[in-house]
């Protein structure tokens, strides 16, 4: 339900969207109505800890580059208003509106649940990404640090990781990285949505600044770890026609390769984005609508392997050139590395490991 259709300072939806499991829900149809919600007037972050029975899942996709993932946080204060990851917490049972990016699911035991999945007998050594869905350098991270003691569990092991991030706070663990990457254990993806910082505040409210994402491309580079930048996701009229900005920075900032997504708005994530758009780019939502459009055969997203990353059509394949041939250019005799799972071990569990 739309709160005024007015824009909530620090987040990215700006209504409640009732969530497809449920038969009731909630909002504030009005700001001066006498029956408001205070929490829906300001919304603060409330935090859920969960006793959460696994961690690392299979990834079934082959737009995917890594089988196993790991989040250990669900929803996202990011408040990224195009975040595919929004339908997820409707399996929650909240919104995937203003819920997602105020109530954050913690999964304390996250770390546990990594070792006990690293010791099984069961598991064969192949990258893990951290994390597929939300990001694990949200700022919850600051407080909580499961991410950082993820790694160390990671390192323990030999067990090589993808890291997904918009966030420079994973500098704070940079010795982490730094130590994997010596031995061939890890790749780090920084996604670079904008250099536009008024939209930037707007579109991804409680995010690093793209300035932020480029110094982190760059103490990571400075450090050894390999590095790339994700254009993504490509929002046509929006950030669409950054896309050589954005690649040439990076580049310069030292990525050793580059990737794109192209928006798409899946499930509940449409009415989240399209009242974002009305209620900030009113002049503009028209347009970006029908070329999101136009690169999904007509909707507003794809669910198509192979397909749904990159879009169709010839919008879609105009931005497919401009980006190859800037990737051409900037990114010219650069590439990021395989990881290695030869090194993988399992430390000894106690003096019985002397007679095995």
């Amino acid at each position: 339900m739309a709160i005024d259709g007015k824009a909530i300072k620090g987040r990215g939806a700006v209504e409640q969207v009732a969530n497809r499991f449920l038969k009731q829900s909630y909002g504030v149809v009005h700001w001066e109505g006498v029956d408001a919600l205070e929490e829906e007037a300001h919304p603060s972050t409330r935090f859920v800890f969960d006793d959460a029975k696994t961690l690392v899942n299979k990834v079934s996709s082959p737009d995917i580059p890594m089988n196993w993932s790991m989040n250990p946080y669900q929803g996202c204060e990011h408040g990224c208003a195009y975040c595919y990851a929004r339908p997820t917490h409707e399996y929650w049972g909240y919104s995937a509106g203003l819920d997602f990016e105020r109530v954050i699911i913690v999964k304390r035991n996250a770390p546990a649940l990594l070792r006990a999945t690293l010791m099984a007998k069961k598991w064969v050594p192949e990258p893990i990404m951290l994390s597929g869905n939300t990001d694990c350098y949200q700022p919850v991270e600051r407080k909580e640090r499961l991410t950082r003691q993820l790694l160390e569990v990671l390192l323990e092991f030999k067990q090589p990781v993808g890291i997904i991030t918009k966030n420079a706070l994973v500098l704070r663990d940079l010795d982490l990285p730094t130590e994997l990457a010596k031995q061939g254990l890890v790749s780090v993806a920084i996604s670079l949505t904008t250099l536009n910082e008024d939209l930037r505040r707007v579109l991804e409210p409680r995010t690093s600044t793209g300035q932020q994402r480029l110094r982190t491309i760059a103490e990571l580079t400075r450090a050894g770890v390999p590095t790339m930048a994700m254009i993504a996701p490509i929002i046509p009229a929006l950030t669409e026609p950054e896309i050589p900005q954005l690649l040439e920075a990076a580049a310069d900032a030292g990525a050793r390769a580059a990737s794109y997504s192209v928006v798409r708005t899946n499930g509940a994530v449409k009415p989240v984005f399209e009242q974002w758009l009305h209620t900030h780019f009113p002049e503009r939502a028209a347009k970006v609508l029908a070329q999101i459009g136009a690169m999904h055969g007509g909707a507003v997203s794809d669910s198509a392997f192979g397909r749904r990353m990159k879009g169709e059509g010839e919008f879609a394949s105009t931005v497919r050139q401009v980006f190859r041939v800037v990737q051409r250019k900037a990114f010219a005799g650069r590439t990021m590395p395989a990881m290695r799972t030869d090194l993988f071990q399992r430390p000894p569990q106690g003096q019985l490991d002397l007679f095995a």
